[in-house]
């Protein structure tokens, strides 16, 4: 029996794991895959309080090893049910553990391109944040793919750094703002590429450019760059939990701000809930509302 456990082991889990600890709970992370979470696949990271410069391993491996020294467990294993009650049943590909109170913090994965090479090349020339990564490129040639909202506002801020920025769509029309297209066309730096998809890769260990393809006449182009930003949208992983909190049409836990979900006693924090900003600080700062707002719970029980 713990006081509580933690789904996911990215920045929002490990400073609700953080928080909950130094309140006196016995704390249980659950991550399945490598601790950090998306934060692990950025080079260098320049926006975390607190760290002039840092790669997202050495973050996660900072997080991780002071949520251990306050003697946090930890649990490598696939969770696959939360069941609801007056105690909390969470079921792993391990087995079962009970809790008081449950903390959901799987984030959310980026929607990729699906091409060849290109989970190796995120991080080495491939991107999907240009808050975080825009200034790596400035004066160099960049492209976003995608036409939504969050694409046409990381075109925009490249368009401030890099020298060239091609933004490429597979549809006829971008899906996103009119207000944020206009401010996109008035660009001189910025080439618009409507009905067209990357269909490749260029380079193994470091992207050297992409091939492009007009989806109405099949008429090929190689495009040289120096990074690829891909904003075609995010995944919440949270399927598995649907039928004990409340989702939205995407795929998010509805939360409020202090991250309570739909059901008493399991709370949200980090990328998988909804909000408007999703970033490394806004998630650690949802851990450690989440995790007090959990021992909050606790105590009143």
């Amino acid at each position: 029996m713990y006081d509580v456990i933690i789904i996911g082991g990215g920045p929002a889990g490990l400073t609700a794991a953080l928080y909950a600890k130094r309140a006196n709970k016995s704390v249980l992370v659950i991550e399945k895959g490598c601790f950090g979470g998306q934060i692990t696949f950025s080079p260098k990271v320049e926006n975390i309080p607190g760290f002039a410069e840092i790669t997202g391993n050495e973050f996660a491996d900072k997080l991780v090893e002071q949520v251990l020294g306050q003697d946090a467990e930890v649990d490598c294993s696939e969770v696959l049910e939360v069941r609801d009650g007056e105690i909390k049943t969470v079921v792993t590909t391990d087995g079962e553990h009970q809790a008081k109170t449950v903390i959901i913090a799987t984030g959310a994965k980026h929607r990729m391109l699906g091409l060849e090479h290109e989970p190796e090349l995120v991080g080495e020339g491939i991107s999907f944040c240009a808050v975080c990564d825009g200034a790596f490129y400035e004066n160099k040639t960049v492209a976003v793919v995608g036409g939504g909202n969050s694409a046409l506002q990381e075109a925009i801020l490249l368009s401030e750094l890099a020298s060239k920025v091609y933004v490429v769509q597979n549809l006829d029309d971008f899906t996103g703002e009119k207000k944020l297209v206009d401010i996109l066309k008035a660009k001189s730096n910025v080439e618009i590429i409507l009905g067209t998809e990357v269909s490749n890769l260029i380079g193994e260990t470091e992207l050297q450019g992409i091939i492009i393809k007009n989806t109405h006449t099949g008429a090929i182009k190689e495009l040289s760059l120096d990074g690829l930003f891909i904003a075609i949208g995010l995944i919440p992983q949270n399927e598995m939990f649907k039928e004990v909190v409340q989702l939205d049409a995407y795929g998010y836990v509805i939360a409020t701000e202090d991250c309570h979900t739909s059901t008493p006693g399991i709370f949200v924090a980090g990328d998988c809930r909804t909000k408007r900003i999703r970033q490394v600080a806004t998630a650690a700062s949802d851990g450690a509302v989440a995790a007090m707002a959990a021992c909050d719970y606790i105590d009143k029980l």
